[in-house]
């Protein structure tokens, strides 16, 4: 007898995170999906897709109110903001009104997954307590993170659905849809530096060139999250996720001139923020010159991110004190071996 399908609906579905997480679930099989983005993605297979405005609670019921058969909720979606505080009010209310819709409309609802990253642990407000665990203490709010959390955890009290948070560091994949991706913001640095007739330099802070780093790929983290989601022994836990190599961009940069055959110059701190806001038109022809695909320049890259992400000095490692309890198969979040079920 053929195991029943599971639905899975996957905000954030044009991005990074949860575009990886579409496609691993498509490549699966077994799940009926809802894609859930303001763009369509750019990724074919058998699902449906919706365009919702999750800060609206209406539009969130008149869209998503009449699926009544979601068994699990991937939540990967995040905003920024210009002004600190829209940013945390803006992503809390969109997690709180999507779950309350889809638990309200889904009586079979099994699971929720929230993904979150560093932020948690104060990654965004400088130096931090490294090798962070899953259990360290929060730093002084506001975070929007806590504030998903905690509305999860007090949401789900009596209820027969559960929860995971996944904690990864700097995602890193192949995707055009979401601009806090790193991998791609070096790329279009590199591909800009070398139209301009610039040798490539790291654009950091000297601390930041030597200190260890983490990553964690995208194909990672959707089949880390989709075990947490299906695995009852990870059941209302956190946990930490990276590629469990250590790096340095002293290391790393050297092969990325190699790559883009540019020459290498000692690192120059820059404000990338600042100084890749007028670099659309050179992007534009680099894109006709290579037949790249055609996306505005500011959909490319958030470059406040990578910039943030080169600036801190002193080693960015996760550990993890969770590893499923119980599991003797040990799905190893902080490693980042898939050991366990994929």
């Amino acid at each position: 007898m053929s195991k029943a399908k599971r639905t899975a609906l996957v905000t954030g579905a044009s991005g990074l995170a949860g575009g990886y997480m579409l496609t691993h679930l498509l490549e699966q099989g077994g799940w009926d999906i809802v894609a859930v983005s303001r763009r369509k993605p750019r990724i074919p297979g058998d699902y449906r897709h919706i365009a919702v405005d999750l800060l609206d609670p209406a539009d969130c019921q008149t869209k998503l109110g009449p699926l009544t058969n979601i068994s699990h909720l991937f939540y990967l979606a995040i905003t920024e903001r210009p002004d600190p505080g829209e940013t945390v009010s803006a992503n809390a209310n969109m997690f709180f009104n999507l779950v309350k819709t889809v638990e309200a409309a889904s009586p079979g609802l099994e699971h929720i997954h929230l993904s979150q990253g560093t932020r948690w642990y104060g990654n965004h407000l400088g130096p931090y307590k490294t090798p962070t665990r899953e259990d360290d203490p929060r730093h002084m709010p506001p975070n929007f993170y806590y504030d998903q959390q905690d509305f999860l955890e007090e949401f789900q009290k009596g209820k027969r659905w559960t929860w995971s948070v996944g904690r990864p560091h700097a995602v890193c994949g192949f995707s055009t849809g979401g601009p806090m991706n790193l991998t791609l913001a070096i790329a279009v640095y590199a591909n800009v530096c070398n139209a301009l007739g610039l040798p490539l330099s790291f654009p950091g802070k000297p601390g930041a060139y030597t200190a260890l780093y983490q990553c964690t790929d995208a194909a990672l983290l959707a089949k880390a999250v989709a075990w947490m989601a299906t695995d009852p022994k990870c059941a209302n836990q956190a946990f930490n996720i990276t590629n469990s190599d250590l790096i340095r961009w002293q290391n790393l940069w050297p092969k990325f001139a190699v790559f883009f055959g540019m020459e290498l110059a000692p690192p120059r701190h820059i404000n990338l923020a600042r100084s890749m806001t007028d670099k659309g038109p050179i992007w534009e022809k680099i894109v006709e010159k290579n037949g790249l695909q055609k996306f505005r320049f500011e959909e490319i890259a958030a470059w406040g991110y990578p910039r943030a992400q080169m600036s801190r000095s002193g080693r960015r490692v996760l550990a993890s004190v969770e590893s499923c309890r119980g599991d003797s198969r040990r799905y190893s979040h902080c490693r980042g071996r898939c050991r366990g079920r994929s």
